[in-house]
């Protein structure tokens, strides 16, 4: 998978991706947000500024979209 649009995530994270210019995924954006996707537990290592947050952050923003709960208290959702 080599473009953004290609890894399954939420449209409205294409946009803003998109708007900021970014396309092309890293190979640790490519390797990492298929998996994450999914529901997977990850470890990723790569260089300082190799996207390892956007890796991270994208699917994350994508599922908690996808599978919407109504908050709860004294619970969280993303750790």
């Amino acid at each position: 998978m080599t473009k953004f649009s290609e890894l399954g995530l939420a449209e409205n994270v294409l946009r803003a991706l998109t708007s900021e210019g970014y396309v092309d995924p890293t190979p640790i954006q490519q390797q990492a947000i298929p998996p994450l996707l999914e529901g997977h537990d990850l470890l990723g290592i790569a260089q300082t500024g190799t996207g390892k947050t956007c890796a991270f952050a994208t699917p994350l923003l994508t599922r908690l979209q996808k599978f919407p709960q109504a908050v709860r208290p004294k619970t969280t959702r993303v750790l």
